[in-house]
C-alpha cells in the first residue's frame, strides 16, 4: 500500500499555528487517507525544535500523537541504516542535507516511498516527491 513519509518540517507546520505553512499542513492532514511514516530520527528533531520554539507542552503534544495515531508508523532506524545514512551524508556534501535528512531518504528507499509530507527542497533534490 503507498504511504507517505512524514518530515519535521510537515510535522512543525502542522503543530504551530503561527507557522506559515500551518494552514496549508492543517489541511493536507484532514485530508490525507493514507498510512504516515516517519522515523525515530525525525522525531527526535522533531521533538527537539518544537521544544526549541514553541515549548515542552509542544513537545510532548507531538509525542502523544505518534503513541495514539492508527495512521502513522514510527520506524526505527537499524544499524544498517546508519552505515548507509552516514555513506549518503559523506557523498552529498554538496546538497547542505542534513543527516535527518539523510536517514529520511535512506528509510523512503528502503520502504519505496514515493511521498513526503515536506516543506523543503531536499527531498525533491533527491528524487522524491513532495506534497502538498
Amino acid at each position: 500500500m503507498q504511504s507517505i513519509f512524514v518530515d519535521t518540517g510537515g510535522w512543525y507546520a502542522a503543530i504551530v499555528r503561527k507557522d506559515h505553512d500551518h494552514k496549508t499542513a492543517k489541511k493536507f492532514l484532514l485530508k490525507n487517507k493514507l498510512p504516515l511514516i516517519t522515523s525515530d530520527y525525525v522525531m527526535d528533531e522533531t521533538v527537539t525544535l518544537l521544544q526549541s520554539r514553541v515549548g515542552y507542552d509542544y513537545a510532548v503534544k507531538f509525542l502523544d500523537v505518534l503513541e495514539t495515531s492508527q495512521q502513522v508508523q514510527l520506524i526505527y532506524l537499524n544499524p544498517s541504516h546508519i552505515e548507509k545514512t552516514i555513506d549518503l551524508f559523506r557523498n552529498r556534501a554538496d546538497k547542505g542535507w542534513s543527516f535527518t535528512d539523510c536517514s529520511s531518504f535512506v528509510l523512503m528507499r528502503e520502504y519505496q516511498i514515493k511521498t513526503a509530507f515536506a516543506f523543503d527542497g531536499h527531498f525533491q533534490q533527491a528524487g522524491f516527491q513532495i506534497t502538498p
